[in-house]
């Protein structure tokens, strides 16, 4: 039963961490949390299932494709929306997130309609080790996620493009002095969020229901994870992430599964009463 919980943990982990990457990315530039960033993550789960299930395309190039529209999408969100309110003050910009996720809600409602969906998964066969029983689905969940976050590890870290999203998200002003274009910067980041929640929800949409609504409950942990792991901070997004899927996980299965969705906000209340900057809080990447 513990391996069994364990793997469940880590594959909602993974989901959370993906999600939770992309916010603090974009937490990182510009300084206020996207409250948008959920309904990307459900139009993300619609695009793949419009192409896989009613266009017949192969589930891999449904998800590519959908990666590609929905970080455009993202790009243009930070176009139309948050560009023009750089200057403003930080409630403006929350405001206007919240009303591009009811606008991104009430066109998924209007174009697939209210009731639930399955996107079916050709990773469907239950895999058998030791006697614990995993689905391969989930084992793609996990994998995927280690080889996008081992990838933008790389790409933040090795390459030119990579450290000027760093160098913005450490000191705004000085990239500015060193020459760094801060308007492809946030479109870059905007794209490669919007990305990281497209293969999110892809992936896990097999295992659970696509709807409108989908991505409430999910920015929720995920803004959880980014202010337990510390505000900005991305390898705490990435351990925040896991701990709240294993203790999910464990606590749905060892407590009572009516409780699981508490969880992280027990947990949130947990940090911040022993370290209330979060585990991560000085570190920017």
């Amino acid at each position: 039963m513990l391996m069994q919980q364990l793997l469940n943990g880590l594959a909602m982990g993974s989901v959370y961490t993906l999600v939770a990457l992309g916010l603090t990315l974009v937490y990182g530039i510009l300084h206020i949390p996207n409250f948008a960033h959920g309904a990307i993550y459900m139009v993300g789960a619609y695009g793949t299932y419009t192409l896989s299930v009613l266009l017949g395309w192969n589930y891999w190039a449904a998800m590519l494709m959908s990666i590609i529209v929905v970080g455009l999408l993202s790009v243009l969100q930070e176009r139309i929306v948050f560009h023009p309110l750089r200057h403003a003050t930080p409630i403006h910009a929350k405001i206007a997130a919240i009303g591009v996720l009811l606008f991104l809600e009430a066109c998924a409602q209007a174009i697939w309609g209210a009731e639930f969906r399955m996107l079916p998964s050709p990773y469907d066969k239950v895999v058998t080790w030791f006697g614990v029983s995993v689905t391969q689905q989930k084992l793609l969940i996990i994998l995927a996620a280690l080889v996008l976050m081992a990838a933008l590890h790389v790409f933040l870290r090795h390459t030119t493009v990579g450290s000027t999203i760093l160098a913005m998200a450490q000191n705004r002003e000085g990239a500015y002095l060193v020459g760094i274009n801060a308007n492809r910067v946030s479109m870059l980041t905007f794209f490669i969020a919007g990305a990281l929640a497209t293969v999110a929800a892809s992936l896990v949409a097999p295992i659970n229901l696509v709807f409108p609504a989908m991505g409430h409950l999910v920015i929720m942990k995920a803004f959880v994870i980014v202010v337990l792991g510390g505000m900005g901070s991305i390898p705490g997004a990435i351990v925040g992430g896991y701990i709240l899927g294993l203790a999910e996980a464990f606590g749905g299965t060892f407590i009572s599964s009516d409780y699981k969705d508490i969880i992280a906000f027990l947990l949130l209340v947990i940090i911040f009463t022993f370290k209330p900057t979060g585990l991560f809080a000085k570190e920017v990447a």
